[in-house]
């Protein structure tokens, strides 16, 4: 009797399976004790080294919003998200040795963010093993990797970004900065790989066509998460007589640059993507007040938006900030196109309904441009300011947090992309 059970067993594992029920290998009991359909989600990003504290972070972004999607069952009934994490250590290679062991464990979406010289080689290997093993598919939603090449010369169907691309935030940094007649003489440091070379390129050739008259006076590209000592490079920023330094950094690149500068008293005006960052406002302090700008898709102190709850529940639980809210973007998304497929989460028949989705978010409509698979969404200057009035959230205790100057429209960020998808056939 015991064998003939444990085979109905395997049987009924099959059957689901063969129904795409299972996804990632998983099943949990839903509501009623009815079978439910487990999607799991790699999370690939570092979780050690230089970058650890910025990839555990977010980490808990990617359960905290996966909770919340599951809680209100936003994929559908019986459909729940599991986040499974995997430590790329910040390289390239760890990250496509990883994959085969995802792939192997039967996972069929993929998240990472921090480093495009990790989502370009990614993208490409997801792509190919899409074409290798068709009925085995996966989706790379990326949540943070902004070389543009990924939405133009490199893009795949297969790979959605929902942070806004290099391009599209100096867009909107520059459109701000040519109105501030106080930018004169600007210094550019980056980290150097895809992503600083492509933002030093975009601030010269963006700043040359808005404000001819503002001068480059300095540049560098140093190396990704080695670097110990910024006081080299501030005293050089010095030397340059620069009032303006337009900088990509993010981490601990970041973190220690601005450590640097405070502790040289250089008085320059930051214009960041990343002072948001977990870490980077405790570097800046009272120091930074007025001094540090970012562009940023969000930050905390938006008037009039409808998800400050996921702010202050997401503090309350883990002691943290919550600043990256392409992990709430992504998720929902991915769970909208589920619960719009009736609870199938095959990932070609998701990636199809994704390509050119809109829908709702914290910040207005937001689209997944199906030319593209680049996410259109508003963006925002602030500055770094003293808690008070419209800025009220203490960020890192710091005493002080993030100011709205300028809230851009989508159009406005929005670029003209060079993506020549191809698409296979829908199912």
């Amino acid at each position: 009797m015991r064998r003939i059970v444990v085979r109905g067993v395997f049987a009924l594992l099959g059957l689901l399976t063969g129904t795409g029920l299972i996804i990632g290998t998983a099943v949990a009991q839903g509501k009623g004790g009815a079978p439910a359909q487990v999607v799991k989600i790699a999370f690939m990003d570092p979780l050690s080294g230089p970058f650890a504290a910025v990839g555990q972070n977010q980490l808990k972004h990617f359960q905290y919003i996966a909770e919340m999607v599951n809680a209100k069952g936003l994929a559908g009934p019986g459909v729940r998200l599991e986040i499974v994490p995997f430590d790329n250590k910040n390289s390239p290679q760890e990250s496509l040795t990883l994959l085969r062991t995802i792939t192997d464990q039967g996972i069929r979406y993929v998240t990472q963010g921090n480093g495009s010289h990790v989502g370009i080689p990614l993208s490409d290997a997801v792509t190919k093993h899409n074409e290798r093993n068709p009925t085995q598919s996966m989706v790379y939603l990326n949540y943070a990797a902004v070389d543009p090449d990924l939405t133009n010369a490199k893009c795949s169907f297969w790979h959605f970004r929902f942070d806004a691309n290099n391009d599209m935030k100096m867009e909107a940094l520059t459109t701000y900065m040519k109105d501030r007649k106080e930018v004169s003489n600007v210094y550019l440091i980056n980290q150097n790989y895809s992503h600083g070379q492509q933002v030093a390129r975009a601030a010269k050739e963006m700043l040359g066509r808005k404000r001819p008259d503002v001068k480059i006076v300095g540049e560098d590209l140093h190396p990704l998460g080695q670097v110990r000592d910024f006081s080299p490079y501030i005293a050089k920023i010095r030397a340059a007589n620069a009032d303006t330094v337009i900088t990509g950094n993010w981490g601990t690149d970041l973190t220690l640059l601005v450590r640097a500068a405070r502790d040289a008293g250089l008085t320059a005006t930051f214009y960041t993507y990343y002072g948001g960052v977990i870490g980077t406002p405790t570097a800046m302090g009272a120091a930074g007040a007025e001094r540090v700008r970012m562009v940023a898709y969000w930050h905390p102190n938006i008037e009039k938006y409808p998800g400050e709850d996921l702010y202050t529940g997401f503090k309350k639980k883990f002691g943290e900030e919550f600043y990256t809210l392409a992990s709430y973007t992504s998720l929902t998304m991915l769970a909208e196109a589920i619960k719009r497929n009736g609870g199938n989460a095959d990932p070609l028949r998701v990636a199809h309904t994704m390509s050119g989705m809109k829908m709702p978010s914290l910040m207005g409509e937001i689209e997944m441009r199906g030319t593209d698979h680049q996410l259109q969404q508003p963006l925002f200057i602030a500055t770094w300011a003293r808690v008070g009035g419209a800025v009220k959230h203490d960020v890192e205790k710091t005493g002080h947090s993030w100011r709205t100057e300028q809230a851009v429209p989508s159009f406005v960020g929005a670029q003209p992309t060079s993506c020549q998808m191809q698409r296979p056939a829908k199912p």
